[in-house]
């Protein structure tokens, strides 16, 4: 994504408001508190989990990113920051993994190891809180601009997202429909599976 882009992303979602889907997942975490965020972005989740009282682990493959929240999260010894992919990052145990609107960018190739560690780093009774981008997307349309964004951008069926829960106790299963404006400013359709789930 060009740097403007990503810049203007992150000035209009590093203060927006935190999903219900996070705070019902943190309501439904036991100790030890510790979350890793997926594509930590500008930290508007990291920020609120860290006030929960969570040692909060965020990665972003953007430089941008990490170097926001380090600014942000200085001298906050619960915060830890890496810059990396989602196939390269060292997972370490944690009881919460988040990924809203994240795995959208992790390709469907790279996607099942990927997977594997999220529910190997999850301690028994731990909790994921994510989201998948369905085929109806603007995203997902032939007019979606990959050059300018995202080259990789991965598309879920509900059926696709369904199975990938099978070793999960689903707590949250919601499907998002939406037309709007994007951070951006360009019209958006979104089409959003939300899952928040417990590891059994």
């Amino acid at each position: 994504m060009p740097s403007a882009a990503i810049s203007r992303y992150f000035d209009e979602t590093e203060n927006r408001r935190i999903r219900e889907d996070l705070v019902f997942a943190v309501d439904n975490v036991a100790a030890p508190r510790v979350a890793i965020d997926c594509g930590c972005g500008a930290g508007a989740d990291i920020h609120y989990l860290a006030a929960n009282g969570f040692t909060v682990h965020g990665f972003d493959v953007e430089e941008e990113s990490i170097q926001r929240c380090k600014r942000r999260f200085r001298g906050i010894e619960n915060v830890k920051l890496s810059r990396s992919s989602f196939t390269q990052y060292k997972f370490p145990k944690a009881s919460l993994v988040i990924a809203d609107a994240s795995f959208f960018f992790c390709p469907k190739k790279e996607f099942p190891d990927v997977w594997t560690k999220v529910y190997e780093c999850l301690h028994r009774g731990g909790v994921f809180s994510g989201s998948f981008l369905g085929p109806e997307d603007t995203m997902a349309g032939s007019e979606y601009n990959r050059e300018d964004f995202w080259p990789d951008v991965a598309i879920y069926t509900e059926e696709e997202v369904q199975k990938l829960f099978v070793k999960y106790e689903v707590l949250r299963f919601n499907e998002h429909r939406l037309s709007g404006t994007a951070p951006g400013g360009e019209p958006h359709d979104w089409h959003i599976y939300s899952v928040v789930a417990k590891k059994i």
